[in-house]
């Protein structure tokens, strides 16, 4: 079971705190329970949220040690620095090996405690100037949804939170299992890190022309041989209209959404399927097994054959990082 604390404080916001335990702390049918999810604060009792109501948390600092995943729901005031005891919590954890997580404002937590010195990382687009200029050391990324270095990870305004929690838990459990999660959730399974914050206002006639149908009927014909220039006549519109829609309502290009797809389908069929590679880059339209080897490379940062072991491993009971 891989444990997961989150550090809450006072004048907490309850949507972030929300976003991991949502993802964490559910049990759903038809899944196993691979999460305990707790929640702990630097002086055990009362806790005032930003909701105008308080949390009784009775786990103290010592959580952390316990924890296989810290998460940090946000930090508010932002100017307000840890304590000693918090700094030293944090670190201890990170030291120890678990994964230290911020949703939005939490960065700044984790920046007080050194632990995104030298690295990239985000955090609400409101925020990134103030965090660039109190912590130069960090690489501020101001436009990303989140950066995920696997011991440290962060994310910008509360929505990303949900991103990059979906994002952790694929890692952990492989693309199924999130997809499944996803389904209950009635959200997409997957944003990339990559994407923007936030998109342009929605166009009058974008209103009326969402992507929807048209990504609909893309995913399920992942097989074929689908272009953006096929995308776009289905859609009725030209390759220049096409890319304006996809940028304004998805932050991506109709190509680097049409890969993603590629990619997560291979992701399910290499942990739910024996087929050999060639059989799965054809139905997932990645043309070659040489093909699928570079774009799970580019993507994953590893092979094929290697996810596949690792989460045939993760489904036989070891646990999951």
């Amino acid at each position: 079971m891989h444990r997961v604390a989150a550090l809450v404080r006072p004048g907490q916001s309850t949507f972030e705190l929300a976003c991991a335990a949502q993802m964490f702390g559910i049990e759903r049918p038809g899944l196993p329970t691979r999460y305990a999810f707790g929640v702990c604060t630097e002086r055990p009792g009362p806790v005032p949220t930003r909701a105008g109501y308080d949390m009784l948390v009775t786990d103290g600092l010592d959580a952390l040690g316990r924890a296989d995943t810290v998460v940090v729901p946000g930090w508010l005031p932002a100017t307000e620095p840890p304590s000693p005891a918090v700094v030293r919590a944090l670190r201890g954890a990170h030291s120890r090996g678990a994964r230290v997580v911020s949703i939005c404002s939490g960065a700044f937590a984790l920046a007080h405690a050194g632990l995104l010195d030298g690295r990239e990382a985000t955090t609400h687009w409101a925020l990134v100037d103030e965090l660039a200029a109190r912590f130069p050391r960090v690489q501020v990324d101001p436009d990303v949804l989140y950066v995920d270095h696997g011991d440290v990870a962060t994310s910008a305004g509360a929505g990303a939170g949900i991103d990059l929690c979906m994002h952790l838990l694929r890692s952990d459990q492989g693309a199924r299992y999130a997809a499944h999660v996803a389904r209950t959730m009635v959200m997409p399974p997957h944003r990339e890190g990559g994407q923007l914050q936030y998109s342009a206002p929605p166009h009058p006639a974008q209103i009326d022309g969402t992507l929807a149908p048209l990504l609909e009927w893309a995913a399920g014909r992942l097989g074929e041989p689908l272009t953006i220039e096929s995308l776009a006549a289905h859609a009725g519109l030209s390759g220049r209209t096409l890319a304006r829609r996809f940028a304004d309502q998805l932050g991506t290009s109709p190509g680097q959404w049409l890969l993603a797809q590629r990619v997560t389908a291979a992701r399910d069929l290499l942990e739910s399927t024996d087929l050999p590679l060639d059989a799965i880059a054809r139905r997932t339209g990645l043309s070659s097994a040489t093909n699928l080897r570079r774009r799970f490379i580019d993507s994953l940062g590893t092979t094929p054959g290697a996810y596949r072991r690792a989460f045939r491993t993760t489904r036989a009971g070891t646990k999951a990082r």
